[in-house]
C-alpha cells in the first residue's frame, strides 16, 4: 500500500512514471483565454496531475473549433493520466464569451462568488460534461466595466483566504483593481495599461527612442524612476510620455531605459489612479504571474501600502477546483483507492 509520502515522491520531478499514468484524475479544468488555453488535470483531493499549455486562445479558433481541440488535448492527458467516463470538464475565460464556444451570460456586480458557479453554463457532449464558468459584469453606466477569467483566480484566493476583503491587484493586459468582501466582488476597474504600452513602444513616435526593447521584468533605475513619476502626479501623464522621448534625444537615453522608463511611468499612474482614497493601513493582495508580481509589487510599496503576493496560475486552479468540487461533489470526495 503507498502512503502519502511516497505520493509526494511520485509527483516530483520532470519526468513522468508508470505509478503516475495509474492515477484517475477527477475533473479536467481549463482557462481558455483570448490568446492561450492552459489545461489541468486534478486528482480528488486537488492536486495536480498533468497539464497543457497552447497557444489556441480565442483569436485562433472559430465555434466550431473548440470541441476538437479540447479532445486533442485530453487525448494527449490521457497518456499521463486516466479519466473518467463521462469527463467532468471546467472552463473559465474566453470559452464562455459571445464569440466563444457557448455564452455564459455575466454574472451582475455586487456578486457573491459562490454564485458564480451557480450560474454557469452546462454543455453535455459524448463522454464529456462541460460546466462553462461566467465573467461578471459592472453594469454602472458611469463606469461600466466586464471580467472573464479574473473572476475565477478571486474565487481561488477567496477560498484560500476566506476572510480577505479588501482591494485586489490583477496585472495584465487589461488589469483589475477589485474590492472584494468576504467572498463578494462589489466593484472593479479595469486599466488598459499592458495594452497602452504595447500601442505606445510599437506604434507612437516613442517606438524610435525604445526600438525593438522589452520591458524588464524587475525594477530597473529607469523603471523605478517613472513609477516615482507616475506616483507623484499622475495628472501629468501625457506630458511625462513626451518627455521619454526629448529625453532621448537631449541625454541619449537606451532603448531598454526607455522600454522601463515608460513601463514604470504606466504602471506608477495606474496604482496612483487605483490606490486614491485607500487607507494606507490597507493590505492590497496581488494575484500575478512572475512577469508583473515584482513590477506591481515595487509600485504598490513605493505608494506605501502592505502586500499579500499570490501566484495566478495557482489562484486560478484554486478556483477551479473549487468550482469543479461544487459540480460533482460526490465524485471529488472519492478517495484514490491506494491512499
Amino acid at each position: 500500500m503507498l502512503v502519502a509520502s511516497t505520493f509526494q515522491k511520485i509527483f516530483e520531478g520532470p519526468e513522468l512514471t508508470l505509478t503516475h499514468k495509474a492515477e484517475e484524475a477527477f475533473a479536467l479544468a481549463a482557462d481558455w483565454g483570448t490568446t492561450s488555453l492552459r489545461l489541468w488535470a486534478f486528482s480528488h483531493d486537488g492536486k495536480t496531475l498533468a497539464q497543457r499549455r497552447s497557444s489556441e486562445g480565442l483569436n485562433a479558433l472559430r465555434r466550431e473549433d473548440f470541441e476538437p481541440v479540447l479532445r486533442s488535448h485530453i487525448a494527449h492527458l490521457q497518456a499521463e493520466v486516466s479519466f473518467p467516463s463521462p469527463l467532468p470538464v471546467v472552463l473559465c475565460g474566453m470559452a464562455g464569451a459571445r464569440q466563444g464556444w457557448q455564452e455564459a451570460p455575466y454574472l451582475t456586480v455586487p456578486a457573491q462568488l459562490d454564485g458564480m458557479i451557480a450560474q454557469a453554463v452546462s454543455l453535455k457532449l459524448p463522454g464529456i460534461d462541460i460546466r462553462i464558468l461566467p465573467g461578471l459584469a459592472q453594469r454602472n453606466p458611469e463606469h461600466p466595466d466586464v471580467m472573464r477569467g479574473e473572476e475565477t483566480q478571486l474565487l481561488g484566493l477567496a477560498s484560500k483566504c476566506s476572510d480577505f476583503s479588501g482591494l485586489v491587484c490583477m496585472p495584465g493586459t487589461h488589469s483589475k483593481w477589485v474590492r472584494l468582501e468576504n467572498g463578494s466582488v462589489e466593484e472593479f476597474t479595469t486599466s488598459i495599461t499592458g495594452e497602452l504600452f504595447g500601442l505606445l513602444s510599437k506604434q507612437s513616435i516613442l517606438r524610435h527612442s525604445i526600438g525593438e526593447a522589452a520591458a524588464s521584468a524587475e525594477p530597473t533605475p529607469a523603471f523605478r524612476q517613472g513609477v516615482a513619476e507616475g506616483l507623484a502626479d499622475p495628472s501629468q501623464l501625457l506630458t511625462r510620455l513626451f518627455a521619454l522621448r526629448a529625453r532621448d534625444l537631449l541625454f541619449a537615453s537606451t532603448g531598454p531605459e526607455a522600454a522601463d522608463h515608460l513601463s514604470g511611468l504606466l504602471i506608477g499612474t495606474e496604482a496612483a489612479a487605483n490606490l486614491r482614497g485607500v487607507p494606507k493601513v490597507s493590505e492590497i493582495a496581488i494575484i500575478a504571474d512572475t512577469k508583473f508580481m515584482q513590477l506591481y509589487a515595487f509600485a504598490i510599496g513605493e505608494a506605501g501600502y502592505p502586500l499579500a503576493a499570490h501566484d495566478a496560475d495557482a489562484a486560478v486552479q484554486a478556483g477551479l477546483f473549487q468550482a469543479a468540487h461544487k459540480f460533482w461533489p460526490a465524485a471529488a470526495n472519492i478517495k484514490a483507492a491506494c491512499r
